[in-house]
């Protein structure tokens, strides 16, 4: 069994389908990549797999349970996580605070037992949960910004921030919406070396990428869209053969 399955998903915008009976199975501990035109349905797609968006027709499985209806928390709390394609951020926060707030759907801590419970236990659990978050820092090489603003760390940085605010959910499933988007090439291969360590760590990757590079060098397994449909999947070496791929980016002599 996959460890998720997307089923003949279709959503609809109006008259426009965004996604239209896309499948599309992840198997568990691997690297997997949605890429595509413009437009092609990659961040719809990711919306339905984290509900944001609910698609009309299909069915998406996690760890072969059902996804319908849950809202983004309840399936951060499953296992899924994502970071996106524009940086979000608390920019006043420090970059320790913005994991620690990543952590809050594991804590037990909730407004009201704040109140409820003795003083002493909400403290260990706060240690516990700072000590988990800077682990994390270390983990994305981000441990000496630990007191800094997020808006004062370096792009590539805030991207790697994103990474490690999604990682704090402990997540089975990490979703990454065009993660290398404005890294030079050291920071993207910086960035590659990250994503196969949490391949390493039991992490399993779906992300989107327009950097062929980072998706011919790291995936497993390739899924191509084009205006909403699904027209090519399989290896790298498979996808870059493929005439229906390599007419979609690259377009055909008449």
């Amino acid at each position: 069994m996959a460890l998720l399955e997307v089923e003949a998903v279709s959503k609809y915008f109006g008259s426009l389908a965004a996604l239209h009976k896309v499948g599309v199975r992840v198997e568990a501990g691997s690297i997997h990549a949605v890429i595509g035109p413009n437009g092609a349905g990659k961040t719809t797609l990711f919306n339905t797999i984290t509900g944001v968006l609910e698609p009309e027709e299909g069915t998406i499985n996690f760890k072969g349970h059902p996804l319908k209806r849950l809202r983004p928390h309840q399936r951060a709390a499953l296992g899924i996580c994502r970071t996106f394609q524009n940086v979000r951020l608390f920019p006043q926060m420090t970059v320790l605070e913005n994991v620690m707030v990543g952590r809050h759907c594991r804590t037990r801590v909730g407004l009201l037992r704040t109140f409820l419970r003795p003083p002493l236990r909400q403290l260990h659990e706060e240690l516990a949960v700072r000590r988990r978050c800077e682990e994390i820092l270390e983990l994305v090489g981000l441990s000496h910004r630990w007191h800094v603003r997020a808006a004062n760390v370096p792009f590539a940085e805030q991207r790697r921030l994103e990474i490690a605010r999604a990682l704090a959910t402990d997540p089975d499933l990490v979703l990454l919406d065009e993660p290398s988007s404005g890294m030079n090439p050291s920071e993207t291969q910086e960035l590659n070396g990250l994503i196969q360590h949490l391949r390493a760590l039991g992490k399993t990757v779906l992300l989107i990428e327009h950097d062929m590079a980072v998706v011919m060098n790291i995936c497993d397994v390739i899924t191509v869209l084009n205006f909403g449909e699904k027209i090519a999947e399989g290896t790298p070496a498979e996808i870059q053969a493929n005439p229906r791929v390599i007419e979609a980016y690259l377009g055909t002599e008449d």
